[in-house]
């Protein structure tokens, strides 16, 4: 038995069914206490997972939950559902904004832009003809009869056209150059000359590890100086060695491109004082919590932000 259990990240026990949230709940102790930036980051299941953990059946059984708040609150927006949650769990939970004026104090100013960049060419026919792909096949379905699969569609339309408006190599996965093929792309390597130039570093983040991989090939043919990538699947004593030396080698690369789930959590890199969000998640949460890999305690210059933005899409 331990005297205390603290989960850092604490949204890693957010799916209740996983062996690692099952084998936290099993460890016996007499304190409890987690520590996460999002305990709620796609459905109030997530809380509830969370809560089992800190005080076990205190907000009853995961059906029960979901038939008492889940489902009113997502799919109905009841707001006596919520009043009534948020004052069952308000008393456990100590929250710490970073615009509390005694955390603002020690954190420099963050700026946030939206950069627009315009489609190639390339990329607006392709654009195009993944929508009236999709579309046709939209048209052929039961409206009624095949909403999963109507909605299956959709998700997969829109996950393309992102692939698109990041680069038609990734879209096309066919190992061709980059070139000048991507409008976002071209304009990312004119800010990241510009970060260069002063002596800058920069944080890259992308979700699919092959735009990564695409992003370190190029940044590193047109500048002449290594990038570092890190994703799911880098080793882990290689992933130590990387972001000890990006934190503390002055003379260590001076870009970093993360994939979005392997890099936005838990790290710190305080040396970069830009962030590049190269494309965009479905939840601004997740994109803020890969921003606080820079801006953070320990953090002593203003944060450059910049979220990228294919224009007419």
């Amino acid at each position: 038995r331990w005297s205390n259990i603290i989960l850092d990240e604490a949204q890693n026990v957010k799916n209740p069914v996983t062996q690692q949230a099952r084998a936290i709940r099993r460890l016996q102790g007499d304190n409890r206490v987690a520590l996460t930036g999002t305990p709620v980051e796609n459905h109030l299941s997530e809380l509830w997972s969370i809560m089992s953990f800190l005080n076990p059946s205190y907000l009853g059984s995961l059906e029960g939950f979901r038939r008492t708040f889940a489902v009113p609150i997502e799919r109905y927006q009841d707001s006596g559902a919520s009043d009534k949650l948020r004052a069952l769990v308000r008393p456990f939970i100590l929250r710490r904004l970073k615009t509390d004026p005694l955390v603002i104090q020690d954190l420099p100013d963050k700026f946030e832009y939206k950069v627009y960049s315009n489609l190639t060419r390339e990329q607006a026919t392709l654009y195009e003809a993944v929508v009236k792909d999709a579309m046709a096949q939209l048209q052929e379905l039961d409206p009624v009869d095949n909403t999963l699969k109507r909605r299956g569609l959709v998700l997969s339309m829109l996950l393309r056209l992102k692939q698109v408006c990041n680069h038609p190599a990734l879209y096309l996965g066919d190992g061709s150059e980059t070139g000048q093929r991507s409008g976002k792309l071209n304009r990312l390597t004119e800010m990241i000359e510009e970060v260069l130039a002063v002596g800058d570093r920069a944080l890259v983040f992308t979700q699919f590890a092959r735009m990564g991989a695409l992003l370190q090939q190029h940044l590193q043919a047109t500048f002449g100086q290594e990038v570092l990538f890190l994703h799911g699947g880098t080793p882990q004593k290689q992933r130590d060695h990387m972001l000890q030396r990006f934190q503390d080698d002055a003379n260590a690369p001076h870009i970093f491109v993360l994939s979005l789930k392997a890099g936005g959590t838990g790290l710190n890199l305080m040396r970069a004082n830009h962030v590049f969000h190269y494309d965009r998640w479905w939840n601004p949460a997740v994109e803020d919590q890969a921003t606080d890999r820079a801006y953070r305690i320990g953090q002593t210059r203003d944060v450059q932000v910049h979220k990228f933005i294919c224009l007419g899409t």
